[in-house]
């Protein structure tokens, strides 16, 4: 059995393979060069409500690797924790951001998002912030194989997914732990397993790896046989390595975001289902 194939019973089974060398070189001998943050507000053209994101990255060679936290809460500390330190202490550091964003790094640089790990690139074209985000739902939301009157459970509400998934005709429960409404003034759960037993599929940020609610969620989906489609910033290089357990498809887009710049760019996607001429 092959590292790329083995069973992982939990994020920290993954952790401890990383650090036997399974997947490459000793963690101990790889060392972060750059550790930065990056803290965006967005209101969408057209949009009546808007949010904030914040984001730890760790530069590990050619790679970066990533992990969302709530805004303001990482210490400003942090970063020089991060620097020249080599991914087998970060992997070992109290806040549960930096380790992922170090997992996430070297898992990156020796697992990148090619085909011959299992990757399908998918174009984003140039465009507005709105037009863009569109274009990343529609490429997310294809990885579902639900009919029309199914339910999804989304956790970490992103209004353009909601749109995708209403212009299909299918149901969703939103759910965020900040709690809120959406767009349309949906209210948005905050007890995700609570809600999952009514979902027929659900719909997943990679956040969840930052929060610590991503391995209860892949259980379910195991335990009930339910579609779990992640859609990843945190942890892009991380979820593929879960598909086939519990987790059925990833749409990864590692550093730089598709919110950072106008211009073309591109994410990647694993498993699912595609449409019929799908990249």
């Amino acid at each position: 059995m092959t590292a790329d194939t083995a069973t992982y019973p939990a994020l920290l089974d993954l952790v401890d393979r990383v650090r036997a060398g399974e997947f490459g070189p000793d963690p101990a001998s790889q060392r972060v060069s750059v550790a930065f943050t990056t803290r965006q507000a967005v209101r969408h053209a057209g949009r009546g409500t808007g949010y904030r994101n914040e984001v730890l990255s760790l530069r590990l060679a050619e790679a970066v690797g990533s992990c969302a936290v709530e805004p303001g809460a990482l210490p400003d500390g942090a970063l020089d924790d991060c620097v020249g330190a080599d991914v087998a202490r970060l992997l070992d550091h109290p806040l549960t951001p930096v380790r992922v964003a170090a997992l996430d790094a070297y898992l990156m640089h020796v697992t990148p998002h090619t085909p011959d790990h299992g990757a399908r690139p998918f174009p984003l074209s140039a465009g507005s912030s709105l037009e863009k985000s569109r274009a990343r739902a529609q490429a997310v939301v294809e990885l579902l194989d639900v009919p029309p009157g199914s339910t999804v459970l989304v956790v970490g509400v992103v209004n353009s997914l909601l749109e995708a998934l209403r212009s299909r005709g299918i149901g969703y429960v939103p759910c965020d732990l900040k709690g809120g409404v959406t767009e349309w003034d949906e209210p948005v759960v905050t007890d995700a397993l609570d809600a999952a037993d009514r979902c027929d599929a659900l719909l997943v940020s990679g956040m969840t790896l930052g929060n610590g609610t991503f391995d209860p969620l892949r259980r379910h989906a195991l335990r009930h046989g339910k579609q779990l489609v992640m859609f990843a910033q945190t942890g892009s290089a991380v979820l593929p390595r879960f598909l086939g357990q519990g987790v059925s498809a990833v749409c990864a887009e590692p550093y730089p975001f598709f919110w950072l710049d106008g211009g073309p760019g591109v994410i990647h996607r694993y498993g699912g289902h595609c449409p019929e001429g799908g990249r």
